[in-house]
C-alpha cells in the first residue's frame, strides 16, 4: 500500500508554520489529525497517543453529542448531522493553543491551518467487517463504511484537504500495528515540538 507523505526519518519531516497567514491565528503548538473509516482504530490510537504525550485527545463524534453540535439526527444511518460550523467554533480557541490530537472519521470541513499532520488509519476489510458487526451497525451502514474504504475515500479527501507533505497513511490491523503507528506518531510529535522551541 503506497504512504503519501512518507516519514522522513521517523519519516514525515514536522512542518510548523506558526505565522499568520491572512490575518488567520496559527496554532501556537502543533496539533495532529487522525482520521480514517470507522472501525480503523482512530479512538484507540489517538488515546494511546494522548496517554504517551500528554496532548489532550478530542474525539469530535462524542463532543458533537456532548455539546450538540448538530442540527439533528439522521434515522436512515442511524448518526448525527454535524454541524461544520459549530464544530469549528467549538474548537478554534483550543486548537489554536496546539497539542492537541483530533480524532474524527472525516477531515475535509477542519481549518487547513490546525494540522501539522494528518494520519489516515487503513484497515484491510477482513478485519474491519466484524469490527464493526461487533458494534452493531445495521447491514446497510456497514456495507457503507467498508465499501468507503475499499475506495479509499477518507485518504483521499485528506491529500485532497490538505498538504500532501503532511499526510500519512498507515495501516492498522491489529496491536502490533497500532503500537508501531503510535510510537511513530509519537517520535514526529518530538520532533515537532523540538523544532518548535529553536
Amino acid at each position: 500500500m503506497p504512504i503519501i507523505g512518507e516519514f522522513r526519518g521517523s519519516r514525515v519531516s514536522p512542518v510548523m508554520d506558526v505565522e499568520g497567514k491572512g490575518g488567520l491565528t496559527q496554532p501556537k503548538r502543533p496539533n495532529i489529525l487522525v482520521t480514517g473509516t470507522p472501525g480503523t482504530g482512530k479512538t484507540s490510537t489517538c488515546e494511546m497517543l494522548a496517554e504517551m504525550t500528554g496532548w489532550k485527545h478530542l474525539n469530535i463524534s462524542q463532543l458533537v453529542k456532548d455539546k450538540s453540535l448538530h442540527s439533528g439526527r439522521n434515522k436512515e444511518w442511524d448518526s448525527f448531522i454535524l454541524d461544520e460550523d459549530k464544530v469549528c467554533d467549538e474548537l478554534e480557541e483550543i486548537m489554536i493553543k496546539g497539542a492537541n490530537i483530533v480524532d474524527f472519521h472525516t477531515c475535509d470541513f477542519f481549518p487547513e491551518r490546525w494540522f501539522h499532520l494528518v494520519v489516515v488509519l487503513r484497515t484491510s476489510n477482513e478485519v474491519l467487517y466484524p469490527r464493526l458487526e461487533k458494534r452493531g451497525y445495521s447491514l446497510k451502514k456497514l456495507q457503507e463504511n467498508v465499501e468507503a474504504e475499499i475506495m479509499q475515500v477518507v485518504r483521499d479527501e485528506a491529500i485532497q484537504s490538505y498538504k500532501k507533505e503532511i499526510v500519512v497513511t498507515l495501516q492498522s490491523d491489529n496491536v502490533n500495528q497500532m503500537e508501531s503507528n503510535v510510537n511513530r506518531i509519537c517520535e514526529w510529535i518530538a520532533k515537532a515540538e523540538e523544532k518548535k522551541r529553536k
